[in-house]
C-alpha cells in the first residue's frame, strides 16, 4: 500500500472569517441609525412573507474533473471525466422581507431521470505518446435524487446614495450547497483498436459543492420608465469561495475501486431577470442565470482488493459550467 498526503487546503479557515464579517458588517449597517426606520424600523414584524413556486431547466451545462500523471513523464490530464448536467429541477424560495432586510432561502430538487447529453471519458495513459488520447468513452447518464439550497440575506442602500426611488440596490451575503448524484451507464468505449459495448451501469458518481458567496443585487422598475405597471428588471452579480467533494465508484473495474477529489477555488454567478406583478399579491418572474466554478486540490485513487491507497495533487482540477433559465410564481402574504 502506498500513501501519500493529502496537499494542505485553505478549507473553510478562509470562507468563514469572510461570512462572518460581512454578517457582522450588515448587522452593524442595519442596527446603525443609518439603516434606521424612522417608524417600523428593522427589528419590527415582518412587513410581509413571499414563497415561490420555481422550475429550472439547466442547458449546456456540466461538472467535470481531471488529473495529471503523477509519474513521469508527467502528462496532464491524464485522465478526464466530463458529466452533463442538461436536467429539469424543481422547487421553492420562502422570502421574509423587512423594511429595508431581506433573508431568503431557496431549495430545488432534479425532476427528471436520464439528462441530456453523454458523459465523456478520456485518458491520454500512453507515456511515450503523452499527447495523444489513447481511450475515450461516451455514456448515457441519470441523474440520482440531487439537490441545489441557497440561503442570503441582502440589505437596501439605494436611497442612502442617492440614487433615485426607481432603483433598489442591495449588498447580499449567502451560501449554495449543490450535492449531484450521476450514473453512467450503456456506453461505448474507443481505443486504438477498435470499440468495445459497456453495457448497465458504469460510474456512480457524487460531487457536492459548498460556495460562500459576497456580491450585490438589483432591482430596477421599469414601471417608471416603459409605463407599464408592475414590470421590474432583476439583476444579481457575486463572487463565492467554494470547497469541493467529488467520488466514484467504478463499478466496471476490478475489485472495489474509488476515487476522491478535495478541492477549494472560487466561482462567478451572474443573473438577470424580469418580474411582473399579475395582481396584488401575485408575480411571475423569468430568469436567466449563469455560474462558473473552478477548483484545484488533490486526487486519490482507492482499491482495497489489490492494496491501492494513493493521493496526489499534480494537474488536479474540477471544474463546473451552468446555465439556466428559470420560471417562478410567487404569492404575498
Amino acid at each position: 500500500m502506498i500513501k501519500t498526503p493529502d496537499n494542505d487546503r485553505l478549507g473553510i479557515s478562509l470562507a468563514a472569517p469572510l461570512l462572518v464579517h460581512s454578517l457582522f458588517l450588515l448587522a452593524v449597517l442595519a442596527a446603525s441609525p443609518l439603516c434606521a426606520a424612522e417608524s417600523d424600523g428593522l427589528t419590527s414584524l415582518t412587513p410581509y412573507l413571499s414563497l415561490g413556486a420555481k422550475t429550472k431547466r439547466l442547458f449546456n451545462s456540466h461538472t467535470s474533473y481531471e488529473f495529471g500523471n503523477p509519474l513521469p513523464p508527467h502528462q496532464k490530464p491524464f485522465s478526464r471525466l466530463e458529466f452533463p448536467l442538461d436536467s429539469w429541477w424543481g422547487g421553492a424560495e420562502l422570502r421574509a422581507n423587512y423594511r429595508r432586510l431581506s433573508i431568503g432561502v431557496e431549495a430545488l430538487r432534479n425532476l427528471n431521470g436520464d439528462v441530456d447529453g453523454m458523459m465523456k471519458d478520456s485518458d491520454w495513459d500512453d507515456d511515450l505518446r503523452p499527447d495523444v488520447r489513447t481511450i475515450y468513452s461516451e455514456s448515457k447518464c441519470r441523474m440520482e435524487p440531487s439537490y441545489m439550497v441557497r440561503g442570503d440575506m441582502d440589505l437596501e442602500v439605494a436611497d442612502r446614495i442617492g440614487l433615485p426611488l426607481w432603483v433598489s440596490l442591495r449588498p447580499l451575503i449567502g451560501f449554495r450547497w449543490q450535492s449531484f448524484h450521476l450514473v453512467t451507464h450503456d456506453g461505448v468505449q474507443y481505443e486504438e483498436g477498435g470499440s468495445i459495448a459497456l453495457p448497465g451501469d458504469g460510474i456512480s458518481f457524487w460531487q457536492t459543492y459548498w460556495q460562500y458567496f459576497i456580491g450585490l443585487r438589483s432591482d430596477i422598475d421599469l414601471g417608471r420608465l416603459l409605463d407599464v405597471g408592475g414590470l421590474n428588471l432583476l439583476m444579481q452579480l457575486d463572487w463565492a469561495y467554494v470547497e469541493g467533494d467529488n467520488s466514484d465508484h467504478h463499478l466496471l473495474r476490478t475489485g472495489k475501486r474509488y476515487t476522491y477529489e478535495n478541492t477549494h477555488g472560487d466561482a462567478w454567478h451572474a443573473s438577470l431577470g424580469l418580474r411582473k406583478s399579475l395582481y396584488d399579491s401575485l408575480s411571475l418572474a423569468v430568469e436567466a442565470e449563469y455560474l462558473r466554478l473552478k477548483t484545484t486540490g488533490s486526487h486519490r485513487i482507492v482499491n482495497d482488493d489489490i492494496g491501492l491507497d494513493y493521493t496526489w495533487s499534480h494537474g488536479v482540477k474540477v471544474w463546473s459550467q451552468q446555465a439556466s433559465v428559470s420560471v417562478s410564481l410567487e404569492y404575498r402574504f
